[in-house]
């Protein structure tokens, strides 16, 4: 017998699939059926939503010791990828996480973020002791990234912002790339500053932390990156901390990157109070993804971990209206659930 079924007269399973009149069935954390209501199997609960059920948000940029973690999973963002803490604490969060006592989003980190000796972050006032690991030479990266990956890592994190120098010399950023290939964990990077794209596909990064936001990409660049790499947008993040002008370079570039067949996916950068990030769901990020010239169904699908199928996790959200006809209904949350578990039901 499943633990629970919600049933609901709209599901949106992933992009461009959808069925009406549907249940979900949940068990030990994961999806068991995905499927007609009539046709549900018994649980021990039962929940009937009216409105809009999807899979729940996933932020694949955040800095979640600088939020409440309670704050966020009830804003349903149930899943959340963090870029940047000191490995002692943040790893220990991340397995916590698992757990299903612990009241956030699942954890996938980072670890510190490696960087030039005094480069970004280095010094900046919100940043702890280990939130950056300073690395000089390429010896030195091989045995940081080596390290992160025992710990469990899901991304090696790399600053490359020219705007505050030093930044890792090509040879470093090599050998991070050549070490994380050999772990099996992808580089993502903070390219800020002219020229610093380019020496980042140079190197073989997996994927931009940011939507590139200080410069203008040249087209063959833009076809390069759309080959190679994903984005994480944090357009809303672009728009408030740098301005307009750097959120209308990041915009032209992103689409024009979607337009050669690029991956965006959703993230904020979340964390930091004085940002004025929303904890949860960020609607504004939402709107802004679709000036990329996504729809509103792509939209959808840049903000989740995967569609709903049998085996994917039990995290759903539910919504008063239809996100595909307005995407400001992100922000009429009626049910949360993470893990199977129901944490908010309006």
């Amino acid at each position: 017998m499943d633990d629970l079924v919600v049933r609901a007269p709209l599901v949106w399973t992933g992009p461009g699939e959808s069925m009406r009149l549907a249940a979900i069935a949940c068990a030990s954390g994961e999806l068991t059926y995905v499927g007609p209501a009539a046709a549900a199997p018994r649980a021990r609960e039962y929940l009937r939503v009216d409105g809009f059920l999807m899979p729940a948000v996933a932020d694949r940029h955040v800095h979640i010791a600088l939020a409440d973690p309670a704050a966020v999973v009830l804003g349903g963002v149930t899943a959340v990828r963090d870029l940047g803490w000191p490995a002692d604490r943040i790893f220990g969060l991340a397995e916590a996480s698992e757990l299903v006592t612990y009241n956030g989003p699942l954890i996938r980190a980072a670890g510190p973020i490696l960087t030039a000796p005094g480069g970004y972050p280095v010094g900046e006032a919100y940043a702890p002791p280990g939130y950056a690991r300073e690395i000089e030479e390429p010896s030195q990266a091989a045995v940081a990234v080596g390290e992160l990956a025992e710990h469990g890592a899901t991304a090696i994190k790399v600053s490359m912002n020219a705007e505050a120098p030093p930044t890792p010399d090509d040879g470093v950023l090599a050998e991070i790339c050549r070490a994380a290939a050999e772990h099996a964990v992808p580089v993502t990077v903070h390219a800020q500053g002219g020229g610093q794209v380019e020496r980042a596909i140079g190197a073989g990064v997996d994927e931009l932390a940011h939507a590139p936001f200080s410069e203008r990409l040249s087209d063959q660049v833009i076809q390069t990156l759309a080959r190679e790499t994903r984005i994480v947008s944090t357009l809303d993040l672009i728009r408030i901390h740098y301005g307009n002008e750097a959120l209308r370079i990041a915009l032209d570039n992103l689409i024009r990157f979607r337009e050669a067949g690029g991956v965006i996916v959703y993230g904020t950068d979340m964390g930091l109070p004085e940002w004025g990030l929303p904890l949860g769901i960020n609607v504004r990020e939402a709107l802004l993804l679709r000036e990329t010239g996504m729809g509103h169904d792509e939209v959808l699908g840049a903000m989740v971990r995967g569609p709903l199928v049998p085996g994917a996790p039990a995290d759903l959200i539910a919504l008063a209206r239809d996100p595909r006809e307005e995407l400001e209904s992100l922000a009429e949350l009626t049910v949360v659930i993470r893990g199977g578990r129901v944490l908010l039901n309006r």
